[in-house]
Protein backbone atom coordinates (compact mmCIF):
# COMPACT_ATOMS: atom_id res chain seq x y z
CA UNK A 1 0.00 0.00 0.00
CA UNK A 2 2.93 2.38 0.58
CA UNK A 3 3.44 2.88 -3.15
CA UNK A 4 0.06 3.66 -4.66
CA UNK A 5 1.62 4.06 -8.11
CA UNK A 6 5.02 3.07 -9.41
CA UNK A 7 6.99 4.78 -12.14
CA UNK A 8 10.27 3.04 -11.47
CA UNK A 9 10.58 1.11 -8.24
CA UNK A 10 14.37 1.44 -8.49
CA UNK A 11 14.18 5.23 -8.49
CA UNK A 12 16.02 7.33 -5.95
CA UNK A 13 13.33 9.67 -4.59
CA UNK A 14 9.55 9.31 -4.41
CA UNK A 15 6.82 11.95 -4.17
CA UNK A 16 4.02 11.93 -1.65
CA UNK A 17 0.68 11.88 -3.42
CA UNK A 18 -0.02 15.59 -3.08
CA UNK A 19 2.79 16.54 -5.51
CA UNK A 20 2.07 16.47 -9.25
CA UNK A 21 3.97 14.24 -11.65
CA UNK A 22 2.93 14.26 -15.30
CA UNK A 23 0.99 11.19 -16.40
CA UNK A 24 0.82 9.57 -12.94
CA UNK A 25 -2.38 9.84 -10.85
CA UNK A 26 -2.29 12.37 -8.01
CA UNK A 27 -5.03 11.70 -5.49
CA UNK A 28 -4.02 13.53 -2.29
CA UNK A 29 -5.25 10.38 -0.57
CA UNK A 30 -8.87 11.20 -1.46
CA UNK A 31 -11.61 9.55 -3.48
CA UNK A 32 -12.33 13.05 -4.76
CA UNK A 33 -9.16 12.93 -6.91
CA UNK A 34 -9.01 9.18 -7.53
CA UNK A 35 -9.01 9.62 -11.33
CA UNK A 36 -7.02 12.86 -11.59
CA UNK A 37 -3.94 12.62 -13.84
CA UNK A 38 -1.73 15.75 -13.97
CA UNK A 39 -0.66 17.27 -17.26
CA UNK A 40 2.58 18.73 -15.88
CA UNK A 41 5.16 18.23 -13.15
CA UNK A 42 5.51 20.08 -9.90
CA UNK A 43 8.58 22.34 -9.87
CA UNK A 44 10.29 20.15 -7.26
CA UNK A 45 9.91 17.10 -9.51
CA UNK A 46 11.50 18.96 -12.41
CA UNK A 47 14.41 20.05 -10.23
CA UNK A 48 15.06 16.50 -9.08
CA UNK A 49 15.19 15.19 -12.63
CA UNK A 50 17.35 18.07 -13.86
CA UNK A 51 19.82 17.14 -11.12
CA UNK A 52 19.86 13.53 -12.37
CA UNK A 53 17.77 12.17 -9.48
CA UNK A 54 15.25 9.60 -10.66
CA UNK A 55 11.68 9.55 -9.32
CA UNK A 56 10.38 6.14 -8.29
CA UNK A 57 6.65 6.88 -7.94
CA UNK A 58 3.96 8.17 -5.58
CA UNK A 59 3.57 7.42 -1.89
CA UNK A 60 0.38 6.96 0.11
CA UNK A 61 -0.71 9.98 2.16
CA UNK A 62 -3.64 10.88 4.42
CA UNK A 63 -6.51 12.75 2.76
CA UNK A 64 -5.17 16.23 1.86
CA UNK A 65 -2.65 15.92 4.72
CA UNK A 66 -5.15 16.84 7.45
CA UNK A 67 -4.70 13.78 9.63
CA UNK A 68 -2.32 12.38 12.24
CA UNK A 69 -0.30 9.70 10.40
CA UNK A 70 -2.02 9.02 7.08
CA UNK A 71 -4.93 7.10 8.61
CA UNK A 72 -7.59 8.87 6.50
CA UNK A 73 -6.15 7.84 3.14
CA UNK A 74 -8.77 6.52 0.72
CA UNK A 75 -6.29 3.74 -0.06
CA UNK A 76 -5.94 2.63 3.56
CA UNK A 77 -3.73 3.36 6.54
CA UNK A 78 -0.21 2.04 7.04
CA UNK A 79 0.51 0.09 10.25
CA UNK A 80 3.56 -1.64 11.70
CA UNK A 81 3.79 -5.15 13.10
CA UNK A 82 2.44 -3.91 16.45
CA UNK A 83 -0.62 -2.33 14.90
CA UNK A 84 0.58 1.25 15.31
CA UNK A 85 -0.07 3.83 12.62
CA UNK A 86 3.07 4.67 10.64
CA UNK A 87 4.10 7.05 7.90
CA UNK A 88 4.35 5.40 4.48
CA UNK A 89 7.18 7.76 3.55
CA UNK A 90 9.11 6.89 6.68
CA UNK A 91 8.70 3.18 5.96
CA UNK A 92 10.06 3.55 2.43
CA UNK A 93 13.21 5.42 3.40
CA UNK A 94 13.88 2.81 6.09
CA UNK A 95 13.60 0.17 3.36
CA UNK A 96 16.32 1.86 1.30
CA UNK A 97 14.76 4.72 -0.69
CA UNK A 98 17.03 7.76 -0.53
CA UNK A 99 14.23 10.22 0.12
CA UNK A 100 10.58 11.17 -0.21
CA UNK A 101 9.31 14.69 -0.89
CA UNK A 102 6.26 15.49 1.22
CA UNK A 103 3.97 18.47 1.76
CA UNK A 104 3.90 19.26 5.46
CA UNK A 105 0.58 20.73 6.58
CA UNK A 106 -0.69 19.52 9.94
CA UNK A 107 2.33 17.74 11.38
CA UNK A 108 1.87 14.30 9.77
CA UNK A 109 5.34 14.28 8.18
CA UNK A 110 7.04 15.67 11.29
CA UNK A 111 5.23 13.15 13.49
CA UNK A 112 5.77 10.28 11.06
CA UNK A 113 9.53 10.73 10.83
CA UNK A 114 10.14 11.36 14.51
CA UNK A 115 8.05 8.38 15.64
CA UNK A 116 9.18 6.19 12.74
CA UNK A 117 12.92 6.39 13.26
CA UNK A 118 13.77 8.55 10.23
CA UNK A 119 14.41 12.24 9.52
CA UNK A 120 12.13 14.91 8.11
CA UNK A 121 13.22 18.43 7.25
CA UNK A 122 10.59 21.14 6.78
CA UNK A 123 12.37 24.22 5.42
CA UNK A 124 11.45 27.85 5.95
CA UNK A 125 8.22 28.77 4.18
CA UNK A 126 8.90 30.16 0.71
CA UNK A 127 12.31 28.59 0.19
CA UNK A 128 10.95 25.60 -1.78
CA UNK A 129 8.48 26.05 -4.62
CA UNK A 130 4.85 25.06 -4.02
CA UNK A 131 4.08 25.10 -7.75
CA UNK A 132 2.42 21.81 -8.62
CA UNK A 133 1.34 21.01 -5.05
CA UNK A 134 -2.35 20.28 -4.40
CA UNK A 135 -3.19 23.28 -2.19
CA UNK A 136 -4.98 23.36 1.14
CA UNK A 137 -3.64 25.90 3.65
CA UNK A 138 -1.51 27.95 1.27
CA UNK A 139 -0.01 30.32 3.83
CA UNK A 140 1.77 27.55 5.69
CA UNK A 141 2.11 24.27 3.78
CA UNK A 142 5.66 23.58 2.63
CA UNK A 143 7.43 20.84 0.70
CA UNK A 144 9.97 19.02 2.87
CA UNK A 145 12.18 15.93 2.71
CA UNK A 146 11.95 12.51 4.38
CA UNK A 147 15.27 10.63 4.55
CA UNK A 148 17.09 8.03 6.62
CA UNK A 149 19.70 10.56 7.76
CA UNK A 150 20.32 14.30 7.81
CA UNK A 151 22.99 14.11 5.09
CA UNK A 152 20.54 12.71 2.54
CA UNK A 153 17.84 15.16 3.59
CA UNK A 154 20.25 18.09 3.28
CA UNK A 155 21.45 16.94 -0.14
CA UNK A 156 17.95 16.61 -1.56
CA UNK A 157 16.77 19.87 0.01
CA UNK A 158 19.69 21.68 -1.63
CA UNK A 159 18.46 20.46 -5.02
CA UNK A 160 14.85 21.58 -4.66
CA UNK A 161 15.27 24.86 -2.74
CA UNK A 162 15.47 28.22 -4.50
CA UNK A 163 13.32 30.87 -6.16
CA UNK A 164 10.60 29.85 -8.61
CA UNK A 165 8.87 32.59 -10.59
CA UNK A 166 5.82 30.34 -11.06
CA UNK A 167 5.12 30.37 -7.31
CA UNK A 168 3.79 33.62 -5.90
CA UNK A 169 4.92 32.67 -2.38
CA UNK A 170 8.50 31.88 -3.45
CA UNK A 171 11.21 33.99 -1.83
CA UNK A 172 13.70 35.81 -4.12
CA UNK A 173 16.91 33.96 -3.18
CA UNK A 174 17.98 31.84 -6.15
CA UNK A 175 19.83 29.19 -4.14
CA UNK A 176 20.11 28.00 -0.55
CA UNK A 177 23.12 26.18 0.81
CA UNK A 178 22.61 23.49 3.44
CA UNK A 179 25.33 21.70 5.34
CA UNK A 180 25.67 19.18 8.17
CA UNK A 181 28.31 19.24 10.89
CA UNK A 182 28.40 17.41 14.19
CA UNK A 183 28.96 20.64 16.08
CA UNK A 184 26.57 22.31 18.51
CA UNK A 185 29.16 23.65 20.95
CA UNK A 186 28.09 26.98 22.38
CA UNK A 187 24.55 26.71 21.03
CA UNK A 188 21.67 27.59 23.36
CA UNK A 189 18.64 25.28 23.24
CA UNK A 190 15.32 25.81 25.01
CA UNK A 191 12.62 23.29 25.92
CA UNK A 192 9.20 24.95 26.33
CA UNK A 193 7.56 23.69 29.52
CA UNK A 194 4.15 23.98 27.87
CA UNK A 195 5.09 21.29 25.32
CA UNK A 196 7.04 19.09 27.73
CA UNK A 197 4.30 18.94 30.36
CA UNK A 198 1.66 17.75 27.90
CA UNK A 199 3.67 14.63 26.98
CA UNK A 200 3.53 11.23 28.67
CA UNK A 201 6.38 9.89 30.81
CA UNK A 202 8.02 7.94 27.99
CA UNK A 203 8.05 10.95 25.71
CA UNK A 204 9.40 13.19 28.47
CA UNK A 205 12.20 10.72 29.16
CA UNK A 206 13.14 10.73 25.49
CA UNK A 207 13.25 14.55 25.35
CA UNK A 208 15.51 14.56 28.41
CA UNK A 209 17.77 11.97 26.77
CA UNK A 210 18.08 14.12 23.65
CA UNK A 211 18.79 17.15 25.83
CA UNK A 212 21.57 15.25 27.59
CA UNK A 213 23.05 14.27 24.22
CA UNK A 214 23.13 17.92 23.14
CA UNK A 215 24.72 18.91 26.45
CA UNK A 216 27.41 16.26 25.97
CA UNK A 217 28.26 17.93 22.66
CA UNK A 218 28.70 21.33 24.28
CA UNK A 219 25.24 22.85 23.95
CA UNK A 220 23.45 24.65 26.75
CA UNK A 221 19.87 23.37 27.31
CA UNK A 222 17.29 25.13 29.46
CA UNK A 223 13.58 24.89 30.18
CA UNK A 224 11.60 28.04 29.39
CA UNK A 225 8.01 29.12 29.78
CA UNK A 226 6.31 30.45 26.68
CA UNK A 227 2.64 30.91 27.58
CA UNK A 228 1.77 32.23 24.12
CA UNK A 229 2.27 28.72 22.69
CA UNK A 230 -1.17 27.89 24.08
CA UNK A 231 -2.78 30.30 21.62
CA UNK A 232 -1.00 28.95 18.55
CA UNK A 233 -3.06 25.76 18.30
CA UNK A 234 -6.46 27.48 18.14
CA UNK A 235 -5.21 30.19 15.81
CA UNK A 236 -3.59 27.65 13.50
CA UNK A 237 -6.74 25.52 13.37
CA UNK A 238 -8.89 28.53 12.44
CA UNK A 239 -6.51 29.62 9.68
CA UNK A 240 -5.92 26.12 8.32
CA UNK A 241 -9.64 25.35 8.08
CA UNK A 242 -10.48 28.71 6.51
CA UNK A 243 -7.82 28.42 3.80
CA UNK A 244 -8.55 24.75 3.14
CA UNK A 245 -12.27 25.45 2.82
CA UNK A 246 -11.53 27.97 0.06
CA UNK A 247 -9.16 25.64 -1.76
CA UNK A 248 -11.35 22.54 -1.57
CA UNK A 249 -14.36 24.45 -2.90
CA UNK A 250 -13.05 23.80 -6.43
CA UNK A 251 -13.97 20.13 -6.13
CA UNK A 252 -17.63 20.07 -7.13
CA UNK A 253 -17.94 17.25 -9.66
CA UNK A 254 -18.06 19.53 -12.71
CA UNK A 255 -14.59 20.94 -13.44
CA UNK A 256 -12.68 18.99 -10.78
CA UNK A 257 -13.04 15.82 -8.83
CA UNK A 258 -15.40 12.90 -8.38
CA UNK A 259 -18.85 13.21 -9.97
CA UNK A 260 -21.84 11.36 -8.56
CA UNK A 261 -23.65 9.06 -10.96
CA UNK A 262 -27.21 10.22 -10.20
CA UNK A 263 -28.45 13.78 -9.72
CA UNK A 264 -31.40 15.98 -10.72
CA UNK A 265 -29.92 19.48 -10.62
CA UNK A 266 -26.65 21.31 -10.08
CA UNK A 267 -27.14 21.67 -6.34
CA UNK A 268 -27.69 17.95 -5.94
CA UNK A 269 -24.66 17.26 -8.15
CA UNK A 270 -22.45 19.35 -5.87
CA UNK A 271 -23.88 17.93 -2.67
CA UNK A 272 -23.80 14.27 -3.62
CA UNK A 273 -20.38 14.43 -5.27
CA UNK A 274 -18.81 15.99 -2.19
CA UNK A 275 -20.69 13.74 0.23
CA UNK A 276 -19.52 10.61 -1.58
CA UNK A 277 -15.92 11.67 -2.13
CA UNK A 278 -14.73 13.58 0.94
CA UNK A 279 -13.83 11.76 4.15
CA UNK A 280 -15.19 12.77 7.55
CA UNK A 281 -12.14 14.78 8.59
CA UNK A 282 -12.04 16.71 5.30
CA UNK A 283 -15.76 17.47 5.61
CA UNK A 284 -15.22 18.75 9.14
CA UNK A 285 -12.40 21.05 8.01
CA UNK A 286 -14.59 22.43 5.21
CA UNK A 287 -17.59 23.04 7.46
CA UNK A 288 -15.56 24.73 10.19
CA UNK A 289 -13.70 26.80 7.61
CA UNK A 290 -17.00 27.97 6.14
CA UNK A 291 -18.17 28.95 9.60
CA UNK A 292 -15.12 31.01 10.59
CA UNK A 293 -15.23 32.90 7.29
CA UNK A 294 -18.93 33.71 7.60
CA UNK A 295 -20.06 37.30 8.06
CA UNK A 296 -20.92 36.91 11.74
CA UNK A 297 -17.71 35.08 12.68
CA UNK A 298 -14.95 36.57 10.56
CA UNK A 299 -13.79 39.27 12.99
CA UNK A 300 -14.18 37.16 16.12
CA UNK A 301 -12.30 34.16 14.73
CA UNK A 302 -10.30 34.47 11.50
CA UNK A 303 -9.23 38.08 11.97
CA UNK A 304 -8.32 37.33 15.58
CA UNK A 305 -6.22 34.35 14.47
CA UNK A 306 -4.23 36.68 12.19
CA UNK A 307 -3.60 38.99 15.15
CA UNK A 308 -2.41 36.04 17.23
CA UNK A 309 0.05 35.12 14.49
CA UNK A 310 1.49 38.65 14.53
CA UNK A 311 1.81 38.52 18.32
CA UNK A 312 3.58 35.16 18.15
CA UNK A 313 6.05 36.50 15.60
CA UNK A 314 7.04 39.26 18.03
CA UNK A 315 7.39 36.80 20.91
CA UNK A 316 9.43 34.38 18.78
CA UNK A 317 11.79 37.16 17.71
CA UNK A 318 12.53 37.77 21.38
CA UNK A 319 12.96 34.04 22.07
CA UNK A 320 15.35 33.47 19.15
CA UNK A 321 17.36 36.51 20.16
CA UNK A 322 18.31 34.50 23.25
CA UNK A 323 18.21 30.88 22.02
CA UNK A 324 19.42 29.19 18.85
CA UNK A 325 16.70 26.58 18.63
CA UNK A 326 13.73 24.94 20.34
CA UNK A 327 13.69 21.27 21.39
CA UNK A 328 10.21 19.78 21.82
CA UNK A 329 8.28 16.51 21.55
CA UNK A 330 6.31 15.93 18.34
CA UNK A 331 3.36 14.32 20.11
CA UNK A 332 2.03 13.44 23.53
CA UNK A 333 2.96 9.75 23.22
CA UNK A 334 5.08 7.39 21.15
CA UNK A 335 2.45 5.43 19.20
CA UNK A 336 -1.18 5.40 18.04
CA UNK A 337 -3.36 2.42 17.14
CA UNK A 338 -6.11 4.67 15.83
CA UNK A 339 -6.66 8.41 15.51
CA UNK A 340 -9.99 10.16 16.01
CA UNK A 341 -10.67 13.75 14.94
CA UNK A 342 -10.24 14.71 18.59
CA UNK A 343 -6.79 13.10 18.61
CA UNK A 344 -5.79 14.88 15.40
CA UNK A 345 -6.72 18.25 16.93
CA UNK A 346 -5.10 17.55 20.28
CA UNK A 347 -1.80 16.43 18.75
CA UNK A 348 -1.64 19.47 16.47
CA UNK A 349 -0.72 21.36 19.66
CA UNK A 350 2.88 20.22 19.19
CA UNK A 351 3.22 21.15 15.50
CA UNK A 352 0.88 24.11 15.00
CA UNK A 353 3.38 26.83 15.93
CA UNK A 354 5.98 25.93 13.29
CA UNK A 355 3.26 25.33 10.69
CA UNK A 356 1.53 28.66 11.24
CA UNK A 357 4.75 30.68 11.47
CA UNK A 358 6.51 29.00 8.52
CA UNK A 359 9.48 28.05 10.68
CA UNK A 360 12.01 25.36 9.72
CA UNK A 361 11.82 22.03 11.57
CA UNK A 362 13.97 18.92 11.68
CA UNK A 363 12.16 15.92 13.19
CA UNK A 364 14.04 12.82 14.35
CA UNK A 365 14.49 10.52 17.36
CA UNK A 366 11.00 11.26 18.70
CA UNK A 367 11.58 15.02 18.89
CA UNK A 368 11.47 18.12 16.75
CA UNK A 369 14.04 20.88 16.52
CA UNK A 370 12.49 24.24 15.61
CA UNK A 371 14.58 27.17 14.44
CA UNK A 372 14.19 30.75 13.34
CA UNK A 373 13.57 31.43 9.66
CA UNK A 374 16.48 30.46 7.35
CA UNK A 375 18.38 28.70 10.14
CA UNK A 376 18.00 25.15 8.83
CA UNK A 377 21.73 24.54 9.15
CA UNK A 378 21.61 24.98 12.93
CA UNK A 379 18.85 22.37 13.06
CA UNK A 380 20.66 19.96 10.75
CA UNK A 381 23.81 20.18 12.85
CA UNK A 382 21.83 19.61 16.05
CA UNK A 383 20.07 16.62 14.49
CA UNK A 384 23.44 15.21 13.45
CA UNK A 385 24.71 15.66 17.01
CA UNK A 386 21.89 13.56 18.43
CA UNK A 387 21.96 11.03 15.60
CA UNK A 388 23.68 8.34 17.64
CA UNK A 389 21.22 8.43 20.56
CA UNK A 390 19.60 5.02 21.05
Amino acid sequence: MKYITEKDIKGTVALEDTILYKGIPCTAGSKMLEKFIPLHNAEVADRLEKAGISISGKVNVGEFGFDLLGETSYFGAEKDENGNLVSASSCLVKEGLKGVLAVELNGASIRGAALGGTVFVKPTYGTVSRYGVIPCACSSEQVGVHACNVENASEILSVIAGHDAKDGTSLPCEKYEYFVKDDVSGKKVCIPKEYFEKADDSTKANVEKIADALKSKGAQVEFVSFAEFEASQSAWFVMMCAESCNNLSRYEGVKFGHRTESYNDIEELYTKSRTEAFGLLAKSVILYGSDVLSKNRYFTTYDKALKVRRLLRTKLDALFAEYDLILAPVSSKTGYKEASMKTVYEESYFTSLASMMGLPVVATKGVQLIGNSFEENKLLCAAKAIGEVE
